[in-house]
């Protein structure tokens, strides 16, 4: 019988592959394998793809390939015993570390492989056309899905334009706003001030995509190169998602990682890894400003471990939108002036959100800050959808006291889903209040779709448009129109919410 000692998860390769010149050939699956061979290179021994018994590709948003692990396994030439593949999600390359540590310390796998990647500004280019026709022609069954892959939105969602991250994050950004106290103007500067920080990161780090300085109100104010996307966001404020990137992650047993003869000084430790998600549908949950999930994660992480969140030494919080960043330091306890960058890449919107594999590059980064220091610790969060996914994990140089435990999951989302419950109207009538609320911009700039988040007099939650008034739209960009009142009526097909004034 083996011991915790051998069973221990290391992370003991990291590869990374940042594409930046155009290149027409180029896709998803050739970049994943570029980010996997590195990977196994890294581990400074050879012949580790080899030993892989279990290989993750991270879920590809284009082109649709009918069996991409399948497709990762032929170009790199292994035939590992299972082939994954996530649902979307961008905590999923956190999740895949954890899921990998619980059955590696179980004793049921020596050798995992995690991978994932894009070529969208190929695609975005246009030279990549027709690639979704010919990478991968052969069929099969399909791959298997690892992980949480129900729908994000609800019909009534739906129906009020919150289909798109961009359309959703922006609502949490107004809720926050509310809950500190800010005017837009003080509130869009705080938010140039938090994402100059995350740019500083990424000037200094060569797989950023956008490497260009910026400053804070280069990033705050509103610009022909820096147009509103969902207010308060500017596009300085949004993720990149047209990038050429690609990670990769080898994690193994500590007996595998001695019998293979990798150097002790490679391995980084997963020290305890949580995931949870938030009442699913957003217009459900209570507070839009809040993260009840990520808390209860952090404190089981912190449990788990025995650090403080104030001990930790790197920091990488997942940066789709300022919200997430602001919702989870807030959730863990970090302080708003806590001198740590809460990025180790640059963040979403400079070092580049590839699809779901973003937590990938950010592991990696993190593997290299422990590898460099071992008494330092590391942690990452992941977050799927619209605040609705979350998987955090701590890393360290040294091995968890007592070995790797995982954690509670069943008991975790029974506290989360115990939490308070929201009543919502569909065909909302009668006198209300905007409790959140974004407009939406076309590429000129122009607002073209207020959106609103409101309560009736009853306290009930509705959903609704506004009117598509140019002078209202622009009003409500750029004044404040939290808690404004007014009158919600349906008609027929949508909740339409005028504000009074």
């Amino acid at each position: 019988m083996m011991t915790h000692e051998e069973t221990t998860p290391v992370l003991v390769g990291a590869g990374q592959v940042t594409a930046g010149e155009p290149d027409a050939e180029r896709t998803p699956i050739g970049l994943i394998a570029e980010a996997a061979r590195a990977a196994a290179e890294d581990c400074g021994v050879a012949g580790v793809l080899g030993q892989i018994q279990s290989l993750t590709c991270l879920n590809i948003l284009a082109p649709a390939y009918p069996d991409a692990p399948a497709s990762l396994a032929r170009r790199l030439g292994i035939d590992p015993g299972e082939r994954f593949y996530t649902p979307i999600g961008g905590n999923m390359g956190q999740w895949l570390v954890g899921y990998y540590a619980d059955r590696i310390a179980a004793g049921g796998l020596d050798c995992a492989l995690i991978a994932g990647g894009e070529a969208l500004a190929t695609q975005m280019r246009g030279k990549g056309a027709g690639l979704s026709g010919v990478i991968d022609t052969e069929s099969g069954e399909g791959p298997r899905l690892l992980g949480d892959d129900r729908e994000p939105t609800n019909a009534t969602e739906q129906r009020h334009g919150l289909d798109l991250p961009i359309q959703i994050y922006p609502l949490f950004e107004q809720a926050l706003r509310g809950r500190y106290g800010h005017g837009p103007i003080e509130h869009r500067q705080m938010l140039g001030e938090l994402y100059a920080r995350l740019n500083a990161v990424a000037v200094r780090n060569p797989q950023a995509w956008r490497r260009e300085p910026l400053s804070a109100a280069d990033i705050a104010e509103r610009t022909p190169k820096n147009r509103m996307v969902g207010a308060p966001y500017t596009k300085h404020m949004n993720a990149i998602i047209a990038v050429d990137q690609a990670a990769a992650l080898v994690m193994m047993s500590a007996a595998k990682a001695r019998q293979l003869g990798i150097d002790p000084e490679r391995w980084v430790y997963p020290l305890a890894a949580a995931n949870a998600h938030e009442r699913w549908f957003v217009s459900e949950r209570a507070d839009l400003s809040r993260s009840p999930a990520i808390a209860a994660c952090g404190e089981r992480l912190s449990a788990a471990s025995g650090l403080t969140i104030d001990e930790i030494d790197h920091l990488d919080l997942y940066s789709c939108f300022p919200s997430a960043v602001q919702m989870a330091r807030d959730a863990l306890g970090i302080a708003a002036h806590d001198p740590r960058p809460l990025t180790v890449t640059g963040g979403l919107a400079y070092h580049g959100g590839p699809g779901n594999n973003y937590c990938t590059h950010a592991i990696a980064e993190i593997m290299a800050r422990i590898r460099a220091d071992r008494s330092a610790t590391g942690l990452v969060s992941g977050v799927g959808w619209y605040m609705s996914k979350h998987s955090l994990g701590l890393y360290g140089g040294r091995p968890p006291a007592g070995g790797w435990r995982p954690i509670d999951t069943a008991g975790l989302q029974a506290e989360i889903d115990a939490g308070p419950v929201v009543d919502i109207v569909e065909q909302a009538q009668g006198k209300g209040r905007i409790e959140t609320y974004t407009v939406m911009h076309d590429r000129a700039d122009r607002p073209i779709q207020g959106i609103v988040l409101g309560r009736l007099s009853d306290g009930r939650r509705f959903v609704a448009n506004t009117p598509t008034d140019t002078d209202l739209l622009d009003a409500m960009t750029n004044e404040e129109f939290l808690d404004r009142t007014g009158r919600v009526r349906n008609d027929g097909k949508r909740n339409l919410f005028t504000p009074d004034g």
